[in-house]
C-alpha cells in the first residue's frame, strides 16, 4: 500500500508518517507540502528509505491530481479550511480514497470564519457540501471524514456508546489536549500549542450547532462550561470544559439524541481568560485604528502571546477524552463513559496530540487502504467504525499503547 500524507512536513504529518511506516501493509509513504525545508526535516527525523518527499502547491489542481494517482490513499493533515477543501475537491473528482483530520463536517461546512475556503460560483456552503459528497459517490470514493482526536476517536467511542444502548438520549464529548500540570503553570492561559493556534482561536468564537430538547440549536462557542474531576486511570485532576466545534458530523448523523455538545478540556482558568480576551475585544476579526495604523486585534493577540504558548525543552503536552453517553439500556437509565489519558512519548518526540490524532488517522488511512471501509461518499468515523472495525481500531491504538477505558453504570 502507497500512502500520501498532505501537510507532511508538519508536525502531525510527519507524525502520520512515523506510524504508517511501522505498518507492515504501507510500503510507501509520501510526504506532500509546499516547503521544500519541512519536507526534508520531516524526511530527516523519520530516516527512512520507504519515504518520498513531494513539494506541491495545492491550489495547482493539475499537479494535485496527478500526484493522487501515484498512490492508494491519502491523510489530510493540512491546519485550514483553504487548503483542506482544495485537497478534499481534487481527491473527489479523481477518485482517490483519503482521510481528513480537520475538524470541518464536509457535507455541512461551517458558516463561520472560513479561513479562504473557495466555494464554486453559484453555490452556497451547504450545496457545495452535497456536491463534494455527490461526486464522491459518483467516483466510488471513500473520504472518511474527521479522524483524529477530536474528531475521530472521540466520535467513535460515543458512536460505540450509543450502538450499546436501546434508546440513547444524551451524548457530551470532553475532549482536549493539555500541558503537563507543571508546564501549564509557566504559560499564558494555562495553555501550550498542540494545534494550529490561529485555528484554535477560531473554534472559540464562533457559532456552535449543539443538539438541545431534540433540536439543533446555534449557540457561542466557549459557553456551556463546565467542571469536573478526571479520576481514572490513575489520575484526579480537576479539569474545565467549554463547547467547541470539534465533533460538527453527530449533529447529522445521531439526530435521534436529545442532547448533544462537544467541550474542549482545560486546566482551571482558561476559560475565564478566553472569556475576559473576548470581552476585550482581543479576538475580533475587524480592524480598529491605533495611532493611524489599521490594526486586527486578533492579530495582535497572536504576534504576542504565541512565543508565550510555545513548549520549552522538557515540557510535554496530555490528552484527555471523557465522553458519556446516557440512555437505557434493559430498561434501566444506563451512562456509558470512554475516558483516555495519553502522554508524550519522549523516547520518540512525540507529542500527545500527535499520537491520538496521528495515530487515529493512520490506521483510518490504512483501514480504507485495506477496503475494511466499505461506505463511499462523506462518511463520518462513526458511521463507518462499528462491529469488527471497531474492534480493529480499538486493538491498533492499543498496540501503540493508547488506551481508552470504558465503564458503564446504572443511573437509579
Amino acid at each position: 500500500m502507497k500512502v500520501l500524507v498532505f501537510g507532511g512536513g508538519g508536525k502531525m504529518g510527519s507524525t502520520v508518517a512515523f506510524d504508517l511506516l511501522k505498518s507492515g501493509e504501507v510500503a510507501t509513504v509520501g510526504l506532500a507540502d509546499r516547503s521544500h525545508g519541512a519536507l526534508e526535516n520531516a524526511k530527516a527525523w523519520l530516516k527512512s528509505s520507504n519515504v518520498v518527499t513531494h513539494q506541491v502547491d495545492v491550489s495547482r489542481k493539475d499537479e494535485l491530481t496527478a500526484l493522487m494517482k501515484q498512490y492508494d490513499v491519502g491523510i489530510n493533515t493540512l491546519p485550514d479550511r483553504r487548503t483542506s477543501y482544495l485537497v478534499v475537491d481534487a481527491a473527489v473528482r479523481c477518485g482517490f480514497n483519503f482521510v481528513d483530520i480537520l475538524e470541518e463536517y464536509h457535507r455541512r461546512p461551517d458558516a463561520y470564519e472560513i479561513e479562504g475556503l473557495s466555494i464554486p460560483a453559484g453555490m452556497s456552503l451547504n450545496e457545495y457540501g452535497d456536491w463534494i459528497h455527490e461526486t464522491a459517490l459518483k467516483n466510488r470514493v471513500t473520504f472518511m471524514d474527521g479522524i483524529g482526536f477530536a474528531p475521530g476517536m472521540s466520535n467513535v467511542t460515543c458512536g460505540e456508546g450509543i450502538r450499546k444502548l436501546d434508546a440513547a438520549e444524551s451524548c457530551i464529548a470532553r475532549v482536549g489536549g493539555i500541558p503537563i500540570k507543571e508546564a501549564a503553570a509557566r504559560h499564558p492561559l494555562r495553555y501550550m500549542i498542540t494545534w494550529a493556534f490561529s485555528h484554535v482561536l477560531r473554534e472559540y468564537v464562533i457559532k456552535v450547532c449543539i443538539l438541545r430538547d431534540g433540536k439543533i440549536v446555534e449557540v457561542d462557542a466557549s459557553t456551556g462550561r463546565e467542571t469536573f474531576v478526571f479520576d481514572k486511570l490513575g489520575k484526579a485532576e480537576d479539569l474545565e470544559c467549554a463547547i467547541t466545534p470539534g465533533m460538527p458530523s453527530f449533529i447529522y448523523t445521531r439526530p435521534q439524541l436529545k442532547e448533544f455538545a462537544e467541550k474542549t478540556v482545560r486546566w482551571p482558568g482558561h476559560w475565564d481568560g478566553v472569556q475576559t480576551l473576548k470581552e476585550c475585544g482581543m479576538l475580533d476579526l475587524d480592524p480598529v485604528e491605533v495611532g493611524g495604523v489599521k490594526v486586527v486585534p486578533r492579530d495582535v493577540l497572536l504576534a504576542r502571546i504565541e512565543p508565550r504558548l510555545r513548549a520549552q525543552p522538557g515540557e510535554t503536552d496530555v490528552c484527555v477524552m471523557y465522553n458519556t453517553v446516557e440512555g437505557i439500556k434493559d430498561g434501566k437509565r444506563t451512562r456509558i463513559s470512554y475516558h483516555l489519558w495519553d502522554e508524550a512519548d519522549t523516547v520518540h518526540s512525540v507529542s500527545a496530540m500527535g499520537r491520538v490524532t496521528g495515530y487515529s488517522a493512520a490506521i483510518g488511512a490504512v483501514m480504507v487502504g485495506k477496503g475494511l471501509i466499505a461506505e463511499k461518499g462523506i462518511v463520518a468515523p462513526e458511521d463507518c467504525i462499528y462491529g469488527s472495525n471497531y474492534a480493529y481500531f480499538i486493538e491498533e491504538l492499543a498496540k501503540r499503547d493508547v488506551r481508552i477505558l470504558e465503564t458503564v453504570e446504572t443511573l437509579g
